[in-house]
């Protein structure tokens, strides 16, 4: 029966053109053939590779609803942060512009939002990132808006203008977006779902740093005309 799955599943991802990224889910998430429920997880996920447009167009809805949160949702779109990830970094970013630090978090040589050296608000018990590739040119947008907080974030969305809260798909379309450009080792280490030990030996190797960086871009480059697609 599990082999009849695997065969309609892959056949399905080849008819709707995301066999690739399939693969990618598949192994980014180590899923098994051991259950049902295993079975439904990629089934799930195979249809958000389908549907990543469906969360882009709510994240255009949004944008036209909330012009607030314009730049708060490229942030998220581009980053791949989790939700209060992205309030922390966001208002950290905001205030360490208006203190002339924010050398001290975002390393402008590299382009990347250095969270491990902020380890309360970023390296949690569970869940944690350690950084994240960011144009330069959109932390400079940061730096001019106002501080948020995930109750103002949630109300604008949720009790203002009536809209589901699809902040995790947004997440979960990077990870899969990505999967052209990254390997799912690096999208985990992007993601923070590794050890601080491995981020530190990974990061820190300027030879590694630099393509993966320029693969990031890569991707959030088409990740932005795809966002632009009306």
């Amino acid at each position: 029966m599990r082999k009849v799955v695997m065969a309609s599943l892959s056949n399905l991802s080849k008819w709707l053109g995301v066999y690739e990224e399939w693969k990618g889910v598949v192994k980014r998430y180590g899923l098994k053939w051991s259950s049902g429920r295993t079975e439904e997880l990629i089934i799930e996920r195979m249809a958000n590779v389908q549907s990543g447009g469906d969360v882009l167009d709510w994240v255009r809805l949004v944008k036209r609803r909330v012009p607030k949160l314009t730049v708060f949702l490229d942030f998220m779109v581009y980053s791949g942060l989790r939700l209060r990830e992205a309030v922390n970094s966001w208002n950290l970013i905001i205030q360490l512009s208006r203190e002339y630090r924010l050398g001290e978090y975002y390393n402008d040589k590299s382009e990347a939002l250095e969270h491990y050296r902020f380890k309360g608000l970023f390296i949690r018990r569970s869940k944690k990132v350690f950084v994240s590739f960011v144009p330069e040119w959109l932390i400079r947008k940061i730096s001019e808006q106002q501080p948020l907080t995930l109750y103002q974030v949630n109300n604008f969305v949720r009790r203002d203008n009536r809209l589901k809260a699809r902040f995790c798909d947004i997440r979960e379309h990077w990870a899969t977006f990505m999967t052209r450009w990254l390997s799912p080792a690096e999208i985990d280490f992007l993601q923070g779902r590794v050890g601080a030990s491995v981020f530190m030996r990974n990061y820190f190797n300027p030879a590694l740093l630099g393509d993966l960086k320029a693969r990031v871009f890569m991707g959030i480059e088409a990740i932005s005309e795809q966002l632009e697609k009306e």
